[in-house]
């Protein structure tokens, strides 16, 4: 049968996918983890997608790129470790069945199986711009309030950012992910979770010819700069991020 031009809308619509994403969200919440359901595949999809267009990548490009986004954690339907690689394993069948290009759907597995610190790497722009995206997503908004415990670090650290967003600066080749955060919890309580993550991140925006900046309370983590507490978007960045 010939290859078909898959779409976003044919990935959303597809119960196969919704499924995969609602027993993992599922699975999740027994093990105590932070909502990684539509909302979290939503906001990941599209600021993949919107990092590779403001980077200047095609169109078909930024697509698959929101493929990717949307089924990034399919894999945590089967167990939380390696479900990049599972999740990818799992993408590879589903999408083959849809008829999608086999060139393309490497790009897309590739991503998937890449995002996570453990064993990913960016491979591609697909991938980088979904590490930055996926890991880019900390807020107050992923807590379970059924479940939320102060004393669990995941829990605190999410409930403690109560705004964040993510900026790309094409012109200065700069991505600056940018948190606020409360004294419910604290940077070092967020490094402590995150520093493998940012690090990735680091080579993420490395592979697209840019550098990752972390910005928590108005202070630069990663490299020793001193701004303002509330910084305006420059003339040439532009908020990329979106829920």
């Amino acid at each position: 049968m010939a290859r078909k031009i898959i779409t976003l809308d044919m990935i959303r619509a597809n119960t196969e996918f919704r499924k995969l994403i609602d027993c993992a969200n599922t699975n999740l919440e027994y093990m105590g983890y932070t909502e990684h359901g539509l909302r979290h595949v939503g906001y990941v999809s599209k600021t993949t997608a919107n990092i590779l267009a403001e980077l200047d990548y095609n169109e078909r490009t930024v697509e698959l790129g929101a493929i990717a986004g949307w089924i990034h954690d399919i894999g945590n339907s089967i167990n939380r470790k390696h479900h990049g690689l599972t999740g990818a394993t799992l993408a590879y069948d589903a999408l083959s069945r849809m008829h999608m290009d086999v060139s393309e759907i490497a790009l897309i597995i590739g991503a998937i199986g890449n995002h996570e610190e453990e064993n990913g790497l960016p491979v591609n722009p697909i991938s980088a711009a979904l590490i930055i995206a996926d890991k880019s997503d900390a807020h107050r908004s992923r807590v379970r309030k059924k479940t939320y415990n102060a004393e669990d670090i995941h829990d605190r650290v999410n409930m403690a950012i109560k705004k964040n967003y993510l900026v790309v600066d094409k012109v200065k080749r700069k991505i600056r992910l940018v948190i606020f955060m409360d004294d419910i919890s604290s940077t070092m309580d967020y490094m402590q979770i995150y520093l493998t993550r940012i690090m990735l991140c680091e080579k993420a925006a490395e592979f697209l010819g840019c550098v990752f900046e972390l910005m928590i309370n108005g202070m630069i983590i990663n490299r020793q700069k001193k701004i303002a507490a509330e910084p305006a978007l420059s003339a040439s960045e532009k908020e990329v991020s979106e829920e």
